[in-house]
């Protein structure tokens, strides 16, 4: 058996914001080993984005490409759409991965945080949904928004954040009742499946692992697996959130 033998995606584009890195990065990488052409979004993962184009690239010539783009200009978010388009010829799954993370502390929330967090998890999936929308119609497509179970139940000292998943959560339900039935919709919300960049003490990640019904920590790999079931394998799923969270929305965060 080849290694790329199950390509259900055969034929297929996705374009994945913030797909150079973390969890993106597993999300283009599954997805293009089940057959799809992939369009990487990237802002300043400039050097993550060539290597992984280069990647992919040597395994199926011509299947890869990138676009620069920052994802809170939104005059400019069709031209990443645009782009799929121009190198493959159409789009069929949006993923809506970039992301910031950062805590903002009551009493110590500014306006440019609020733009930040609001722009990259919210404002810019919206934006970038409505753009792809035409395309994706023609398609039966996919707009999959990668959200957290942090936006169904909040973490401390993440004020904007937290309002900003639990936005996008509601975003992916308003949008499947407006784009049905021509476009699919729906969610994962992550949870322990890769430590922040920021650092986090050993004693706050065996809290958080403690906190899960598995005991353990997931990894990209456990939420790209789920992009591809919503993309290749749920036909008739859509206005859904999945919790990739080893079970610790069971045992009440």
């Amino acid at each position: 058996m080849s290694r790329h033998s199950y390509e259900p995606l055969r034929g297929h584009t996705a374009l994945i914001t913030g797909g150079a890195r973390r969890l993106g990065a597993a999300i283009t990488r599954l997805l293009h080993g089940s057959g799809a052409n992939v369009l990487v979004h990237y802002h300043r993962s400039s050097v993550a984005a060539a290597t992984l184009i280069d990647e992919l690239n040597s395994i199926r010539p011509g299947s890869a490409a990138g676009h620069c783009a920052n994802l809170l200009e939104v005059a400019t978010l069709p031209r990443i759409v645009s782009a799929a388009i121009d190198a493959f010829g159409r789009l069929d799954v949006l993923v809506n991965n970039a992301s910031t993370f950062y805590p903002t502390r009551l009493g110590e929330i500014t306006l440019e945080a609020w733009d930040d967090l609001m722009g990259s998890n919210l404002r810019a999936p919206l934006f970038l949904s409505q753009a792809a929308a035409p395309e994706l119609s023609k398609r039966q497509g996919l707009i999959l928004n990668i959200a957290d179970i942090h936006g169904l139940k909040p973490l401390k000292a993440h004020v904007v954040y937290c309002a900003a998943k639990a936005g996008l959560v509601m975003l992916t339900y308003s949008l499947a009742r407006e784009l049905g039935p021509a476009v699919r919709v729906n969610a994962i919300a992550p949870g322990p499946v890769m430590w922040p960049e920021a650092p986090m003490s050993p004693e706050m990640q065996a809290t958080i692992v403690g906190r899960t019904a598995l005991k353990r920590v997931g990894t990209p790999q456990d939420v790209a697996k789920a992009a591809l079931y919503f993309a290749a394998e749920a036909p008739f799923v859509t206005g859904q959130v999945l919790a990739i969270d080893g079970g610790r929305s069971t045992n009440g965060f």
